[in-house]
């Protein structure tokens, strides 16, 4: 039954038989179950086992699965024409193309966690996945010495600012990002503190309403036909339902490859409509997002006018 419903067929070192008898003998198979970030906001669940997954890189995935941690999401090169916007975050497994729509995503999680299973082989303890010589160099130039979770919320605020995707446009298309400290420890820890915010938004850890979106109209719930009219700022998703005040910059907000508000209701074409108050969060999170980032605008111009030197 397998695999008809989905289409599963053996392969040169895999095959359906061995990969059902090596679940069987899992004795605790439900513990394999994960969050996994899909596409930009759209978290699903995946059976995480290494006799189904092919490529499962256990080898960075299981410090994301190894207890509180958060981790940067982004390409290591673009084939994407315009902006740049390849960036985003998770607490959740990720999937391979879940911000870049051509190339692999790769993810970097905040926190290194020892191997349970080899514990000699790496590090003893969790510690920062950060390099050794910068924490020390921001800590001289600073006076004090910022915490992994601000190291992370600054460097997501420079990856967020369009100033610095505007400059380094080219850059970015061929190789990970650079990130330019600065040397005002005024300006980090405001940039931080908008990164901190951006963070909280995207994982929808904080809900707000700035736009007022909601959902409206009586009849099906099933999204049948995705639609928007910029007069009137509906989102329709059949003939009698709609999400209203949704603006344009909203409806076209992009990250990576993603025209996000659009996407996750196309990849639930022909199905119910079963959570509009998760979208109704994303639509609100994009809105807080397009807010912060007028911001940074001339936050990070501020950066680069004194920068630290590696």
């Amino acid at each position: 039954m397998l695999a008809q419903a989905y289409g599963l067929k053996d392969k040169a070192g895999w095959s359906l038989a061995t990969a059902r008898k090596q679940v069987q003998a899992d004795r605790n198979p439900q513990s394999k179950i994960h969050s996994i970030l899909y596409r930009p906001f759209d978290v699903r669940f995946i059976f995480y086992h290494e006799a189904v997954i092919e490529r499962p890189r256990p080898e960075v995935m299981r410090h994301i699965l190894a207890g509180e941690n958060v981790g940067l999401v982004l390409p290591r090169r673009v084939e994407h024409t315009g902006p740049w916007q390849h960036v985003f975050v998770t607490n959740a497994l990720v999937e391979h193309v879940a911000v870049s729509l051509k190339t692999i995503d790769y993810c970097f999680p905040l926190y290194l966690s020892p191997s349970t299973t080899a514990p000699d082989m790496f590090q003893q303890t969790k510690r920062p996945n950060l390099a050794e010589w910068l924490l020390p160099k921001l800590t001289a130039a600073y006076g004090f010495t910022p915490t992994p979770e601000q190291m992370l919320a600054y460097i997501y605020a420079v990856l967020s600012s369009p100033p610095y995707r505007a400059r380094y446009v080219e850059e970015l298309r061929i190789d990970f990002p650079r990130i330019p400290f600065t040397a005002d420890p005024n300006i980090f820890c405001r940039m931080a503190a908008l990164g901190q915010e951006l963070i909280e938004l995207h994982l929808l850890r904080k809900k707000v309403r700035v736009a007022g979106v909601r959902y409206q109209g009586q009849g099906s719930d099933t999204i049948e036909r995705v639609r928007y009219e910029a007069a009137t700022g509906r989102v329709w998703i059949n003939n009698d339902k709609y999400f209203e005040n949704i603006t344009p910059e909203m409806w076209e907000y992009q990250i990576g490859g993603y025209q996000v508000l659009e996407k996750y209701l196309k990849d639930r074409k022909g199905r119910a409509l079963t959570d509009p108050i998760r979208y109704i969060h994303i639509a609100e999170a994009i809105a807080q997002t397009i807010a912060y980032q007028v911001q940074l605008n001339n936050l990070y111009v501020a950066v680069e006018m004194a920068v630290i030197v590696p």
